[in-house]
């Protein structure tokens, strides 16, 4: 009985050491994504205005966020991968309101 206890206890442990390792592999890509596009994008807004582009119009131009935009779409297929698709209207949910609402009503 007690191997099949330890059997289930290290399928758990790598399960909950491959979660892990998911969830932080996220974090890093998420840092990465941040550092890497605040970088490039404050580097096309300083080329902008020094090729003659005002500041309003360098912080407009679309170009300067197309690399942003298309990585986090990446970013977000990513996040699903790791946590799941939230489910903001379940039952739980519709639950929890109902009894927030129910408290705070007077």
């Amino acid at each position: 009985m007690r191997k099949i206890d330890n059997r289930n206890d290290s399928q758990k442990y790598i399960r909950a050491k491959k979660r892990i390792e998911d969830i932080k592999s996220f974090y890093k890509h998420l840092s990465f994504y941040l550092i890497i596009n605040l970088f490039f994008i404050i580097r096309r807004i300083y080329k902008d205005i020094q090729y003659g582009d005002s500041v309003f119009e360098a912080f407009t131009d679309l170009d300067n966020y197309r690399f942003f935009f298309w990585w986090g779409i990446v970013l977000i297929f990513h996040a699903v991968g790791t946590f799941g698709i939230p489910n903001l209207f379940s039952k739980d949910w519709e639950e929890r309101k109902i009894k927030e609402y129910m408290n705070n009503n007077r």
